[in-house]
């Protein structure tokens, strides 16, 4: 898990969220008050927010609040690698929030933490016999 998160207060503006997207590389950042978990806001949330916003200039800012999902799936900080893929994979979830006893945002999982320890792993196994090394291409 990333332990240092980038997060966002729930009365933070919207366009805060765009920036911190771009500026950290990231999809997905945790909404927290006082250190505890209070939402989400994606990448995804932002484009539907900006794109049912209406256009001129009476429009008003948006707050992070107006926009973040607020049911959460989340894990706890002992919670076994298997069991984080299994609930990112069963639910189409990008990340994870990772939470203490208390509620506090400990950390994040996200789908590349998972691909980069299946490199590790990969790597650590060392070379696939010559039988796995070349897939044969599709002709569709």
């Amino acid at each position: 898990m990333t332990r240092e998160v980038v997060t966002l207060e729930a009365d933070d503006a919207l366009i805060q969220v765009d920036d911190l997207l771009k500026r950290h590389h990231i999809r997905h950042v945790p909404v927290v008050r006082d250190r505890k978990l209070v939402g989400m806001v994606s990448h995804r949330d932002l484009i539907r927010a900006l794109a049912r916003q209406p256009v001129g200039q009476g429009s008003r800012s948006l707050s992070v609040s107006e926009v973040m999902t607020h049911e959460l799936e989340t894990v706890a900080p002992d919670t076994s690698a298997r069991e984080a893929i299994e609930k990112l994979l069963d639910g189409r979830f990008g990340c994870l929030p990772v939470v203490g006893a208390q509620g506090e945002l400990v950390g994040i999982v996200t789908e590349s933490d998972f691909l980069r320890l299946a490199i590790d792993l990969l790597d650590a196994r060392g070379p696939f016999p010559d039988r796995y090394e070349q897939v044969p291409v599709s002709p569709h």
